[in-house]
């Protein structure tokens, strides 16, 4: 399974140098899993930058994956997560996520750095 972080998307959605790099992870719907928390970030930074209709059409894409709610149950893993590595919130909730589903994580962010199934590319 595989978790792509907001960062990763972006990239991806922006064709920007490293888009390749995550695109088999996201062009792979039936290994890919969805923080809710990715949709919320992606959905903001794509219309503040491209507009609405952007902004939908490119979640839309990332919805052929499985979604994964916040719930109780990861939202404590989270909390706990997040305290134990110092990572801000939404890096808890992905980390927690990719955790749950024992999936690789894909980013650019290197607050994840130390996670054991990382597939980190440092921003261009």
């Amino acid at each position: 399974m595989n978790v792509v972080d907001s960062s990763a998307w972006l990239e991806y959605f922006a064709g920007g140098p490293n888009a390749t790099y995550f695109a088999p992870a996201i062009e792979d719907p039936q290994r890919l899993v969805v923080p809710s928390i990715c949709l919320v970030e992606v959905f903001r930074r794509l219309m503040q930058q491209a507009g609405l209709e952007a902004a939908l059409r490119g979640t839309a894409g990332m919805q052929s994956g499985l979604v994964v709610p916040l719930d109780a149950a990861l939202a404590r893993d989270a909390g706990r997560i997040g305290v134990e590595r110092k990572l801000p919130l939404a890096d808890s909730i992905v980390l927690a996520t990719a955790m749950a589903h024992d999936a690789l994580l894909w980013t650019q962010d290197g607050d994840f750095v130390g996670y054991s199934k990382l597939r980190y590319r440092a921003k261009a």
